[in-house]
C-alpha cells in the first residue's frame, strides 16, 4: 500500500510516496535523487527518534491508514556536517495565516459581527 510522506527539514519540504514495506535506506536513496546528498549522509527522524536504515517504514507506524495523500506522514531531514557529525535536527514551522479583519468575523451565534 502506498505511504505519503512530508520529508522536512529546515525550510525546505519533499512531498513523497513509498510502500510500506520501503526500507528507510530505500527512503534515503529516494531522497538522494531529489538533494543529490548521499545516504551516508542523511539522518531520518520519525518523532524525534533516529529510524534505522534496515527497518521499513511500516515499522516506524508509516502506513497506508496513518499516512495518506491528504495528512502525509511526517519525517525530518538532517544532514551529516563537515566535521563527521550530524547536524541537530531543525524544522521551521509553517506560517500561520493572519488574522481575519474584524469585518470578517462571526460572533458565537454564528452571525457576522455588525459594526
Amino acid at each position: 500500500m502506498n505511504v505519503f510522506l512530508m520529508i522536512r527539514r529546515k525550510k525546505l519540504t519533499i512531498f513523497t510516496d513509498a510502500k510500506d514495506k520501503t526500507t528507510v535506506l530505500e527512503l534515503k536513496k529516494m531522497i538522494e535523487v531529489v538533494l543529490k546528498v548521499p545516504p551516508s549522509n542523511q539522518q531520518l527522524f520519525k518523532e524525534n527518534q533516529i529510524m534505522e536504515d534496515v527497518k521499513t517504514l511500516q515499522d516506524y507506524g508509516l502506513t497506508s491508514n496513518s499516512a495518506k495523500n491528504q495528512c502525509p506522514g511526517s519525517v525530518g531531514l538532517a544532514f551529516r556536517l563537515d566535521n563527521g557529525d550530524f547536524e541537530p535536527l531543525e524544522i521551521t514551522p509553517f506560517s500561520s495565516p493572519p488574522d481575519l479583519p474584524d469585518v470578517m468575523k462571526t460572533d458565537t451565534n454564528g452571525q457576522e459581527q455588525s459594526s
